[in-house]
């Protein structure tokens, strides 16, 4: 596993997450009620659709690499799998064992300073990392740099939280439930805050896919998915 320097800020958050890579996969199926495997299915087909150029493909904020997991079962590509987090990065390659994930090269890194030539991956996903990479517009240009003229982005985060869903609940949800379930299972509420602080200052998606166009992808386009909870949002690197 490459080791590369980690920026302040993704240390920070790197640390909070590191703290609860033990029970982050339970964490994710219970707090979505096993909503996020369709979730990140769904992005990955999107990122595998026809069109995609020939070439390993960079799943970006990799956690316990269920998607790289996904991109090597479904569409037989070689990943450079980047997250900020050692302990993540660990448990996850000890989902892998051999066959296809065994083309998946786990990179400790951030999303600011990508270990990777330009032009060097056919595309890129992130699934529910984009907030913890900040300024977003920097890491969306870093994307940009790396994939090639042709390759695809495909974005997976939830919806902004100044958004009311379902009257409310949702908000409520964040709020109040999130975080105690998060201590409940892992004994650190840490995380869970700060996702759903994260979630409530997050843009709307339209605003997304303007940051996406102007780091140079076009044919931006996004869906809502569980009624708005979350976006996935899909461009390509201009020619």
């Amino acid at each position: 596993m490459a080791d590369l320097p980690v920026p302040g800020d993704a240390r920070r958050v790197a640390g909070m997450f590191g703290r609860v890579a033990g029970s982050y996969d339970l964490l994710n199926h219970v707090l979505s009620a096993g909503l996020d495997i369709a979730w990140r299915r769904a992005m990955v087909r999107a990122l595998l659709a026809p069109g995609l150029p020939v070439g390993p493909v960079l799943d970006l904020a990799a956690g316990t690499l269920d998607v790289s997991l996904l991109l090597t079962r479904l569409g037989r590509r070689t990943v450079v799998a980047v997250d900020p987090c050692l302990p993540m990065l660990l448990a996850g390659k000890a989902k892998v064992g051999d066959g296809p994930g065994a083309a998946i090269r786990p990179v400790l890194g951030d999303g600011l300073r990508l270990p990777l030539p330009d032009a060097s991956v056919a595309g890129a996903t992130i699934a529910f990392g984009i907030r913890n990479i900040r300024p977003r517009p920097d890491a969306f240009a870093e994307l940009a740099r790396v994939i090639r003229p042709g390759g695809r982005l495909v974005v997976l985060e939830f919806g902004t939280g100044k958004r009311r869903l379902w009257g409310g609940a949702y908000n409520f949800y964040l709020r109040n439930v999130l975080p105690k379930i998060g201590k409940l299972v892992s004994g650190d509420d840490e995380a869970y805050r700060y996702l759903a602080e994260t979630i409530r200052e997050f843009p709307d998606e339209g605003t997304l896919a303007e940051e996406m166009r102007r780091a140079g992808f076009h044919e931006v386009r996004y869906r809502a998915m569980t009624g708005g909870i979350v976006f996935l949002h899909a461009g390509v690197k201009a020619l």
